[in-house]
């Protein structure tokens, strides 16, 4: 009796807890190291931030759409002799970003072991950027609603715009 006593306080504390939303802090404490900083999707949208922004999806993701003057370097195809060329100033402001900001963080750590000093992950990636009504790019350089999300697992955060995912060969 004592033990099922226990056991229905003990039920009645969870239950709040049970069923919770995940948030994305959430989700990144989960699946990230965090020792990469982050930087907002509002600070990074700001006028006075300059840095050059490195998109860590893959190809077909960043042809749906991206942001704005991104610079492609991709998750499985990424090259740091590539980065090496194109950003030769290893003080420079850098922001990675991907999906949700998983993959930018492991992206990021490339770099910051090559000796880049001035490395962020971009908090919630594309996702969080779109969530926040900022514009994305296709490959025609014009605006659109449209993010690759990759599975319905990491499209649920997705708030704003239309959800792609990949295309199968069935």
């Amino acid at each position: 009796m004592k033990k099922t006593y226990l056991f229905f306080i003990a039920l009645c504390f969870m239950m709040p807890f049970v069923g919770a939303q995940e948030t994305i802090d959430d989700l990144l404490k989960r699946y990230n190291k965090n020792n990469i900083p982050y930087i907002s999707v509002q600070e990074l949208a700001m006028p006075k931030t300059n840095a050059i922004v490195l998109d860590a999806r893959e190809q077909d993701e960043f042809n749906v759409s991206h942001l704005k003057n991104a610079i492609y370097v991709g998750y499985d195809t990424f090259k740091l002799s590539t980065v090496e060329k194109q950003i030769p100033n290893k003080d420079e402001a850098i922001v990675v970003y991907c999906t949700l900001g998983v993959r930018s963080e492991v992206i990021a750590n490339k770099l910051k072991k090559a000796g880049y000093t001035n490395v962020k992950n971009l908090f919630g990636g594309i996702i969080e950027w779109k969530n926040n009504n900022f514009d994305v790019y296709n490959t025609k350089n014009a605006t659109t609603d449209s993010v690759h999300v990759c599975s319905p697992f990491w499209g649920k955060w997705l708030k704003k715009g239309k959800k792609v995912y990949p295309k199968t060969n069935d």
